[in-house]
């Protein structure tokens, strides 16, 4: 009862009263399109608000994302909105979102709160769970295209849409610190949580039901890199596959790679995770290579690559948590290798 209690508490903090049991995990999740709640967003702003939260479509701010901590990024943050705003806020972040990348999302600010408390008072401005920024580019609308960026640290999605259908979709990014929250402190998400759990638990299994050939394929490193590549380029990195091709995986492999790659077109809304995964099979799953490198366990760094003809998946678990844990602290994207930010990349590059 305690640590259910304080998991409520945290919550509320992470939205500033606004209450996530209620005010937020309710009315978000009612079935709102993507325009309505970008409009009834910009509703609720004054001149100002509307000024930083509202950018030119053509803007290169547009294009401009990273994951780290940052003192300044475009867009309006959730700190300085009334709760209306942030209220209108977390709609539109539902509205992109399925319901469990929703969860993800905001799991992912409250864990902020654990590393303001891991890494003491001087940190609390750096690390705070109400430092999420959200920028619309050009008007929502039911013609023409438009974008928006929600994005802080550990988080950034950037859509693209026409009118309110979803284009585009990447960079999406999710990562978490502490990757296991390793104890209670009073603050964040309780002891044992794993916002990322499904995206680690099927890589290993994957890994670990390889026979020593196929392994030796899948292996491209014994080392792990130190992070997931091209963060915050605009593009994605253009190399050929690595890894085991899933043509050369068992019936049984394929479809633990197919639950991995499902993971994460699931954050996204069913019509836009059907999309991903329909042209992931015309494209041909055969094609899709599996890389990993690092360590074959939990607790010491690893990453892995899941590389198709229009996607690619990269995970990256090296560094220690704030409490010193190693290989606790997670990168993971979703990239189109056709062009994110829905511009199409030129033959060549």
């Amino acid at each position: 009862m305690k640590r259910s209690c304080r998991m409520l508490i945290s919550l509320a903090a992470l939205m500033a009263a606004l209450t996530l049991g209620g005010a937020v995990l309710g009315p978000a999740r009612t079935q709102v399109s993507v325009v309505d709640a970008a409009k009834g967003f910009l509703a609720t702003l004054d001149a100002k608000g509307r000024q930083t939260a509202l950018l030119p479509f053509d803007t290169p701010q547009r294009l401009n994302w990273h994951f780290i901590p940052k003192t300044h990024r475009k867009g309006l943050q959730l700190r300085h909105m009334t709760q209306r705003q942030r209220q209108a806020a977390h709609r539109l972040l539902a509205a992109c979102l399925s319901q469990v990348g929703y969860n993800k999302a905001v799991t992912i600010m409250s864990l902020e709160e654990v590393l303001a408390h891991l890494e003491g008072p001087g940190s609390r401005f750096r690390r705070d769970p109400l430092r999420y920024y959200f920028t619309l580019f050009g008007s929502p609308g039911t013609r023409g295209r438009w974008g928006l960026s929600i994005e802080g640290h550990h988080l950034s999605l950037n859509f693209v849409l026409e009118g309110n259908r979803i284009v585009a979709h990447t960079p999406a990014f999710f990562g978490a610190n502490p990757g296991e929250v390793k104890g209670d402190y009073g603050v964040g998400p309780r002891r044992g949580t794993r916002v990322l759990k499904d995206e680690e638990v099927l890589a290993f299994r994957l890994l670990h039901s390889l026979s020593p050939s196929q392994r030796r394929r899948a292996v491209i490193a014994a080392k792990a890199p130190r992070d997931i590549r091209a963060g915050g380029e605009p593009q994605p990195p253009q190399t050929p596959p690595a890894g085991l091709p899933a043509a050369d995986m068992t019936p049984q492999q394929r479809e633990v790679l197919q639950q991995l790659i499902a993971v994460y077109a699931r954050n996204m809304p069913d019509q836009v995770a059907q999309a991903r995964l329909a042209e992931i099979e015309k494209a041909g799953l055969d094609r899709v290579h599996f890389a990993w490198a690092g360590a074959d366990r939990p607790g010491v760094g690893h990453y892995y690559r899941i590389q198709g003809p229009t996607f690619l998946i990269e995970l990256c678990n090296t560094q220690p948590d704030a409490a010193g844990n190693p290989a606790n602290h997670i990168h993971s994207v979703w990239r189109d290798l056709r062009g994110d930010f829905g511009l199409p990349l030129k033959k060549g590059s």
